[in-house]
């Protein structure tokens, strides 16, 4: 679609050049002079104009703390969190590997088969790619290990992200934030992110925590926000009806009890290689942790 401003320019052109041309005819012929002057352009706004001073926010500046919440896509849609300019947090069973019938495989997706987009509207502003998964060696089908750190291709410049908790373990009756961009076979709305109904924190347990929330599909790999603003675990499973105004009991994977895979996550997001670092997938390790009630 032609801009407005846009379309009749080149007529306006035309016009002045015959304009033009018509003065220099005049002035060849002896006719007398144009009578109207000429108009002087007024800008249609001055700085001081109200007495406010003019300033031009950077790009970063316009990003909001929500935006550190991002859409991932690829074969399934999941939501994840910035939790570094290159690094996204997110489930296990978002970035494994599927046959044919959509059946989840006991491997990840090739990096290259992700896409971060950026942004919470209905349309995302930016896209960036992901150059290396660490996750544990299990979780690919939620469960224990549901739980995944996105290594992106590059540094983002300007985008909030969001601290995790992992030295204070969760506390049950906390409250909770629950963000997702998922949506719902009853949603009106389109793709967006949307904060989620919640109630408190329920059940601590060894490897996931138990609330009520209102879960819709694609809002898995989502951040759980605790009482300070901190990240304390991701959504991996739920009871879903179909309307996103009903909750159901939700398990979200604790960010706590994976301190070894946030740890090669931070190495490899430096330029170490997987082969260099000690075993950081374990399964066996959240289990040990003996769960706070």
């Amino acid at each position: 679609m032609e801009h407005p401003h846009r379309r009749n320019t080149p007529g306006s052109l035309r016009a002045t050049h015959f304009g033009l041309a018509a003065v220099a005819i005049c002035g060849a012929s002896g006719c007398a002079p144009p009578t109207q002057r000429a108009v002087i352009a007024v800008p249609a706004a001055r700085l001081d104009a109200d007495g406010r001073q003019f300033r031009l926010l950077p790009p970063f500046e316009l990003a909001t703390p929500e935006d550190a919440i991002v859409r991932i896509t690829a074969d399934v849609t999941c939501t994840g969190t910035l939790i570094a300019d290159d690094r996204v947090l997110t489930a296990h069973h978002c970035v494994v590997a599927r046959d044919a019938a959509g059946h989840a495989l006991d491997h990840d997706k090739r990096p290259h088969e992700l896409t971060i987009e950026l942004g919470g509207d209905y349309l995302p502003w930016g896209e960036v790619a992901v150059r290396a998964i660490i996750a544990p060696d299990c979780g690919y089908a939620s469960g224990d290990g549901d739980i995944a750190i996105l290594v992106l291709s590059r540094h983002l410049i300007g985008v909030p992200t969001v601290p995790i908790r992992l030295e204070n373990e969760p506390r049950k009756s906390e409250e909770l934030r629950v963000y997702g961009f998922g949506r719902c076979a009853l949603s009106r709305d389109a793709i967006h992110r949307v904060p989620r109904m919640s109630s408190a924190l329920q059940g601590i347990e060894p490897g996931h925590l138990v609330a009520t929330a209102a879960i819709c599909p694609g809002d898995s790999g989502g951040p759980v926000y605790g009482e300070k603003g901190e990240i304390i675990g991701v959504v991996s499973a739920s009871v879903m009806d179909g309307d996103e105004t009903t909750p159901g009991l939700s398990y979200f994977t604790r960010v706590d009890v994976w301190p070894q895979l946030f740890s090669a996550a931070h190495e490899i997001a430096n330029g170490a290689s997987p082969g260099e670092l000690p075993p950081y997938g374990d399964c066996r390790a959240p289990r040990q942790r003996a769960p706070k009630r």
